[in-house]
């Protein structure tokens, strides 16, 4: 415990002053987290029992994840709608070439990548929930205005400006499965909204299919595509800034039910909610050594997924296929992409192994590179299958999510890595569309080589990042053994980070 003296030092303390393995220790919990505010000042309450825990969880699945995977939909749906129109007339609509397409796919990540940090910041400092809603509704608009796009200029501005709004949607995301969940419970609930990506390719199959058979004197099928998708989106985004609970202490749930969603987060230690900024936090998640494995492994997995899906539609159609068989032969993909999210998923979460499932989830990539490179061109079956195949790499990204969320605890080190890990994935999207060269058209046999060796880097980084894991985990434990350290009061709402907190182990 604190002196007196020491006490009135931290309460005048700025947040990069304060001690912060102590901070669960003191009386003042303002440089601390907000549920610590919060308990202090609301009691204890009931204890919780396990059926009301489990009533609890199906009450706040209810609250927020529908509109969870609603936001995620859209933004997957409405970045990749520029797939669907390739092949529904819009090179010769909007007078582009292929080298053109390929600058507005891989454009959205350079804004994207540029927001990622300013967009970490608003969150922290702004309610996340409604943050989250405005930047909904600002690329719904952008969306629907692309259908009055009829020029590379026009298409290429307004790509720059959804990369800039639809880079807040994955880190809120984020934020907001830890604030609500266990670290066993996030790796399926963060599938469960990431399912966006495959019921995104499904759904945006469909309505190409569909807006093929559109005849309009006045607007091409693609620009009422946009249209629609645009103005949905933006109701969605209404939706999200009324009702959306902005964390656990504001919620629409009973005084009771608060107390008991903070408690039931203890065992994290990666607290809930903290609005102060602090830059020794930034600095530590710059040094750790997991930042840059997490960071590696992202950038790596990442460029399969960026070809995959802003030129998945010209791969198949490149097989052989005209524009409508195109559209319904995207499907496929965005159920194997399904299948693959909720069986990673909800093994990582059952099994408390994401490091493993994300393994398993880059072999089929591997596969499904090699079919596409090395099969002849008349199998034209094989080479479906293995573009299907591919879609399996993109549900890695929601392990990483929550591995991210698992193992980083301080709120402004977590918001930063946040960042980062949507910085790596843009990263990788940068670099996906660009390996599709149009002199390697139709087959662009260099990218899906590519595929290859960025799934199998992949692997080999996420296996020694697991190994960095354990090798910690059985140093920390050897400290606590000889030095007898014992557990720190509050120390789960304290705001530490997961280096300053010895208690803390990292999850597989």
């Amino acid at each position: 415990m604190f002196e007196p003296h020491d006490k009135e030092k931290a309460l005048h303390a700025t947040p990069e002053e304060l001690p912060e393995v102590e901070i669960g220790e003191v009386k003042d919990v303002k440089n601390a987290d907000a549920a610590l505010d919060f308990l202090r000042h609301e009691g204890e309450g009931v204890e919780m029992t396990a059926e009301d825990e489990k009533r609890l969880v199906k009450k706040i699945d209810w609250m927020i994840m529908p509109l969870m995977w609603c936001c995620y939909v859209a933004q997957y749906l409405d970045k990749t709608l520029i797939n669907y129109a390739a092949v529904m007339g819009l090179y010769e609509d909007a007078n582009i070439t292929k080298a053109d397409f390929s600058n507005l796919a891989w454009i959205f990540y350079v804004s994207y990548l540029a927001f990622e940090f300013p967009h970490g910041y608003g969150m922290q400092r702004f309610p996340t929930a409604k943050y989250l809603g405005i930047m909904v509704v600002c690329w719904g608009a952008i969306v629907t205005v692309t259908a009055a796009c009829h020029s590379y200029a026009g298409l290429i501005t307004t790509r720059v400006l959804l990369g800039c709004f639809e880079s807040a949607v994955a880190p809120s995301l984020m934020l907001i499965t830890t604030m609500w969940y266990k670290k066993n419970e996030q790796p399926p609930r963060t599938g469960i909204w990431y399912l966006g990506t495959g019921t995104g390719t499904i759904i945006g199959s469909l309505l190409s299919y569909a807006f093929q058979h559109v005849n309009s004197a006045s607007l091409y099928s693609w620009q009422i595509l946009f249209l629609v998708v645009g103005l949905l989106t933006i109701c969605i985004g209404i939706t999200v800034t009324l009702i959306f609970p902005d964390n656990p202490m504001t919620s629409r749930l009973s005084h009771q039910e608060k107390i008991w969603a903070i408690e039931r987060l203890r065992e994290n230690q990666t607290g809930i909610e903290n609005k102060h900024f602090k830059s020794n936090q930034v600095a530590e998640c710059f040094m750790d050594p997991q930042t840059w494995l997490l960071s590696l492994i992202t950038i790596s997995s990442s460029v399969p997924n960026g070809a995959v899906s802003s030129f998945q539609a010209t791969l198949i159609k490149g097989f052989g296929y005209d524009s409508k068989q195109t559209a319904l032969l995207q499907i496929p993909g965005g159920a194997c992409s399904v299948v693959s999210i909720l069986i990673a998923t909800y093994l990582a979460g059952k099994f408390d192994q994401r490091g493993l499932n994300v393994v398993t989830l880059l072999i089929p990539g591997i596969l499904g590179g090699a079919l596409m490179a090395f099969l002849p061109e008349d199998n034209k079956a094989g080479k479906l299958i293995g573009n299907y195949l591919t879609n399996c790499i993109g549900a890695s990204l929601p392990l990483m999510y929550s591995w991210v969320g698992a193992n980083y605890a301080g709120h402004t080190k977590k918001v930063t890595m946040n960042a980062i890990l949507l910085i790596s994935f843009c990263l990788g999207n940068i670099i996906g569309p660009l390996t599709f060269r149009a002199e390697d058209a139709p087959e662009y046999i260099p990218a899906k080589i590519t595929i290859i060796v960025t799934c199998a880097t992949a692997v080999v980084l996420t296996l020694i990042l697991r190994a960095y894991y354990i090798w910690e985990n059985k140093r920390r434990d050897k400290v606590v053994e000889e030095t007898r350290m014992g557990h720190k009061a509050d120390i789960e709402f304290a705001d530490v980070t997961d280096r300053k907190n010895k208690e803390f182990r990292y999850r597989l």
